[in-house]
């Protein structure tokens, strides 16, 4: 099945980015982007990944908002989203965002408050999002989730960024991956950006255990 609107006999042609290494001079700083958030990602990367693995008008879902990127990069690509994230100050300021250029935005989209390591409660506004927009599964996620407890978002004892201990947060966030695959539809992608951590002078390769524990419980 085609899950992009690329013209891919023509893929050359294209502004997609076909490397392995993706080298990026600055982030993207236009329309509803700002750069007041620790851990906010380049908007590019979700603007490549978007437009890789969705059609116009399906729906993304995002489980760590964050400062929006994402979500701004579905509106510049008429994508509809869905976004949680467990900080009340950065929901209300994404919101302020949203309605800064135009109160009408372009898209669908609903944007809440939850723990998404919390299988009851995610259940429950998930589907309260979905049904809100007529459908019970979105077509792709894009994961951006913190890199252990580098930046602590929120004084919350749930939040992720509160755990230091790397086994514990990895399966915490094996635990928040599999709420969100249940309601991904059948056949479709995911995508977890996240890197490595410098930490009590050692490195630790979280990526590659976050990709080894998915292939180890998921695959």
């Amino acid at each position: 099945m085609k899950y992009n609107d690329f013209d891919l006999k023509n893929w050359k042609e294209l502004d997609i980015n076909v490397d392995s290494l993706w080298l990026i001079d600055q982030r993207k700083k236009s329309g509803k982007h700002s750069n007041i958030y620790h851990g906010n990602f380049i908007p590019q990367i979700p603007n490549q990944l978007i437009r890789r693995y969705t059609l116009q008008n399906e729906i993304v879902f995002d489980p760590f908002l964050g400062s929006g990127t994402t979500l701004y990069e579905c509106e510049t690509l008429s994508r509809n989203f869905i976004g949680f994230d467990i900080n009340d100050e950065i929901i209300e300021f994404v919101k302020h965002q949203m309605g800064k250029v135009d109160a009408a935005s372009s898209i669908n989209y609903i944007i809440d408050n939850c723990d998404v390591s919390n299988k009851k409660r995610f259940k429950n506004k998930i589907e309260s999002a979905l049904n809100k927009l007529g459908v019970n599964r979105f077509q792709f996620s894009i994961m951006h989730p913190p890199y252990l407890d580098i930046v602590k978002f929120t004084d919350k004892k749930e939040d992720l960024s509160q755990i230091s201990d790397t086994n514990k947060f990895i399966d915490v966030f094996m635990t928040v991956v599999e709420n969100i695959l249940f309601y991904l539809e059948p056949d479709r992608y995911f995508s977890i950006v996240i890197g490595d951590v410098y930490k009590d002078g050692e490195v630790i390769p979280l990526s590659a255990l976050i990709i080894n524990a998915v292939k180890k419980n998921l695959m």
